[in-house]
């Protein structure tokens, strides 16, 4: 199942859960986003030729990330680009999330492992603006 998160028309996260299935690739993502997103599923023998990728100038204004939930149960909370709340969806292991755009903040519902992928080089504090998290009684899971 894929499930992609909009506000305002702007395409926020997508969420792959653990349980999608598809044969061949598939791209989630927008080409003009800096993070492609794909899911492959080939059959043995498949061959993706060598290759190397070319040097091609790319400009990054914002950073978008990738998570990979290893193990555990985790929250994830959407904000929009002013910090207001926006609605929360429970993320499992084996479950896949791009964030894109807006904000977010996660709360660990168990002992959770999580892989993360981002943009680089990283810029420090520079890179993100931390605010308050929500309350328990303001959670609006979907």
């Amino acid at each position: 199942m894929i499930e992609n998160i909009s506000h305002n028309g702007q395409l926020m996260s997508v969420i792959i859960r653990s349980q999608y299935h598809a044969q061949g690739i598939s791209f989630f993502t927008p080409d003009d986003f800096s993070q492609q997103l794909a899911y492959m599923n080939r059959e043995k023998g498949y061959v993706i030729p060598p290759h190397v990728h070319n040097p091609v100038k790319r400009e990054v204004s914002y950073t978008q990330e990738v998570l990979f939930i290893k193990s555990g149960k985790v929250r994830i909370d959407y904000f929009d680009n002013n910090k207001k709340y926006l609605e929360s969806r429970m993320l499992n292991q084996g479950d896949v999330v791009l964030l894109a755009c807006g904000g977010h903040g996660f709360y660990m519902c168990e002992d959770s492992e999580i892989i993360e992928v981002k943009q680089g080089p990283y810029a420090g504090d520079k890179d993100k603006t931390r605010f308050n998290p929500i309350s328990d009684d303001q959670v609006r899971l979907k």
